[in-house]
């Protein structure tokens, strides 16, 4: 296992870090998650060698912290350190701070959490935070030893990105980074502003949720016909410790299997790893994916709100999200939202005021009825 130092902490983590949002439950359905497969998962990775352990409040219905906590038993606590979240949405006053931080410290079983998060916050969530206090409130329990440091975790745009990392004195940062996003959220952009505060980055999203492990048939093939052959996973995760600035990159296991092909991954990636030709190859894989994009929808919602109720943005980007990555538009997330929220190009009634509102002068009408009868073909 490669071990990285965090910036300017000084302090060592290995450059995998188990993310533990996205474990599978038993085949009955009778839980969120399968405890002892989940237990036995997160002890062989620590045994592997992993000392960096990410989850949060809310993930897995607010049982993946319970299930850390039993697997850190027996010892393995001493050896880890544990990033958790703090949710905006369940804290508006120091009290109630308190009370979320206790209970999730009860949960996890640990007098102390290592790197406390504020969780997925934007410009507006970072002013509310500060309103209730919780910056006072983080530093006094950095103080008292309940937290080590203060973080958060983003995914807005990068402009908020860098209001927010220069408006405190974080002491790291959680963001989503692969080689598809470099201009998407902080993007590079932000990973190299976070590099030159010191301040360490652990990437998440570095497969986009898995979408990256599976290459589309014309991404496949820019990878057989390389002379070095590895897995599209292992592309991917090459390409993101190729950054001197990432600290800890997450990733999510299911399955043993997984466990170890990340162990072997992970034990032989440094900063500056890849050739100049590996990195060529990684430029192709993004043009390719980007070759298969519907259309050019920026998502500046200079269309919204649509007279109709129909979600142009989100739309498109289901769109091109499930042409880039070749899935099933059945098991989109974002697409049952759509529906579930009525705003589905179904609604369109060609009235046109999306297309003289749009900056880059694309055929909204046309484009919505194409992608509606490509993403509801199977229904």
């Amino acid at each position: 296992m490669q071990y990285r130092t965090m910036g300017k902490l000084g302090i060592k983590a290995s450059a995998f870090g188990l993310g533990c949002m996205r474990f599978n439950g038993p085949a009955s359905g009778d839980s969120v998650i399968d405890e002892n497969k989940a237990i036995s998962l997160i002890r062989k990775a620590i045994d592997g060698g992993v000392t960096y352990l990410d989850t949060a409040y809310v993930y897995l219905d607010k049982t993946s912290e319970i299930v850390l906590g039993k697997a850190l038993r027996d010892g393995y606590r001493d050896r880890v350190m544990i990033a958790t979240k703090m949710p905006s949405e369940y804290v508006h006053n120091r009290e109630e701070m308190q009370a979320l931080l206790d209970s999730e410290l009860k949960k996890l079983q640990t007098d102390h959490i290592d790197f406390y998060l504020m969780h997925g916050i934007d410009l507006s969530k970072w002013e509310y935070f500060k309103s209730i206090g919780a910056r006072e409130f983080f530093d006094d329990m950095k103080k008292a030893g309940k937290i080590r440091y203060k973080c958060f975790s983003f995914h807005g745009p990068y402009d908020q990105f860098e209001a927010i990392l220069n408006d405190w004195d974080w002491d790291m940062v959680q963001i989503q980074y692969n080689y598809m996003d470099v201009d998407n959220q902080a993007g590079t952009r932000g990973l190299e502003l976070a590099g030159k505060k010191g301040i360490p980055v652990v990437i998440m999203e570095g497969l986009l949720g898995g979408r990256l492990a599976k290459a589309p048939s014309n991404v496949q093939a820019l990878y057989d016909a390389f002379p070095v052959k590895r897995s599209p996973a292992e592309w991917a995760f090459r390409w993101l410790c190729n950054h001197p600035e990432v600290s800890v990159v997450l990733s999510g296991c299911n399955e043993e299997s997984q466990i170890e092909e990340n162990l072997r991954i992970f034990d032989t990636v440094e900063p500056g790893i890849m050739t100049d030709a590996e990195c060529a190859l990684m430029d192709q894989v993004r043009s390719a994916y980007i070759s298969r994009t519907k259309i050019g929808c920026t998502g500046c919602r200079y269309c919204m709100p649509c007279p109709n109720g129909v979600n142009i943005p989100r739309i498109f980007s289901v769109w091109n999200n499930v042409s880039l990555h070749d899935t099933d538009p059945r098991h989109d997330w974002d697409l049952r939202q759509i529906r579930e929220t009525d705003s589905g190009a179904n609604k369109c009634v060609a009235c046109g005021a999306c297309e003289a509102a749009c900056p880059q002068h694309l055929s909204i009408i046309d484009s919505l009825k194409q992608a509606w009868h490509e993403l509801a073909a199977n229904d």
